[in-house]
């Protein structure tokens, strides 16, 4: 069998730790934690549970991630944000293809859970990641916060495994709009230092193209009220992102 890292990056997760640990413990031979120095009690916690805790400054969600990914000492790397763990399904997955790896990367659904229930529909689900993969081969990438993982060779071949990463995302609606406050002006700035413009057009159709495709084509209004609270966070912050950037531009 194949040997799997398992990396994290923290600040202050105390409350989601645990949890995350606990569901890699059977498909783990080595887990990494790169803490951002928090302030809590999540390298005690980690430390307790038997797990390698490093720490620097935090260095903005790509750049941190991919000095994770330098820490492990393993090909293949299983990278999960500490307010995520694996369901019983995807362990299983990923314990079959341990036995061995035959893809450069593996991809599998990511299921969110929003004040107490997961959604199963709208924009959020089936949430594909690439979050399984040879780091000789991939790296993170993206816009901040916005990462994702990109396969540095062309027509690498990317797995799909049965299972659902489990996302336990926003336990209040007061949390999700101050996390869209705090994630819009990091995109964008970043938006700005890539030189992408806003523009009116881009402030009024776009938020609501995204409240439609997310409640009516992705059918979100399935998950009743907490299906439409989403669409309109989500085209709001959509709204947000582009005002700031507009503001950027001035």
């Amino acid at each position: 069998m194949s040997s799997l890292s398992v990396v994290i990056i923290t600040f202050n997760e105390a409350h989601n730790i645990e949890r995350c640990l606990n569901s890699v413990r059977q498909v783990a031979d080595e887990i990494i934690i790169l803490d951002s120095f928090s302030t809590d009690d999540t390298v005690a916690l980690a430390s307790k549970m038997g797990v390698v805790v490093k720490q620097q400054q935090f260095l903005g969600y790509i750049q941190q991630k991919n000095a994770a990914l330098e820490l492990a000492s393993n090909n293949y790397v299983l990278c999960l944000d500490a307010d995520e763990a694996l369901d019983e399904a995807l362990v299983q997955s990923i314990l079959s293809v341990k036995e061995n790896f035959t893809a450069t990367a593996y991809h599998f659904n990511r299921c969110t859970s929003y004040c107490g229930r997961f959604i199963r529909n709208g924009s959020w689900y089936p949430d594909k990641k690439i979050r399984l993969f040879d780091k000789r081969h991939a790296q993170w990438g993206g816009i901040n916060p916005h990462d994702k993982v990109e396969l540095t060779v062309e027509n690498e071949v990317v797995q799909y495994l049965k299972g659902d990463m489990l996302h336990f995302s926003y336990y209040t609606i007061e949390e999700h709009l101050a996390r869209i406050n705090h994630y819009t002006t990091i995109s964008a700035a970043a938006l700005h230092a890539k030189g992408v413009r806003s523009n009116w057009a881009k402030i009024l159709i776009n938020p609501l193209w995204r409240f439609i495709y997310g409640y009516f084509i992705r059918l979100g209004f399935l998950d009743g009220f907490y299906g439409f609270v989403i669409a309109i966070n989500c085209s709001h912050e959509t709204f947000q992102k582009y005002i700031k950037l507009y503001q950027l531009q001035q």
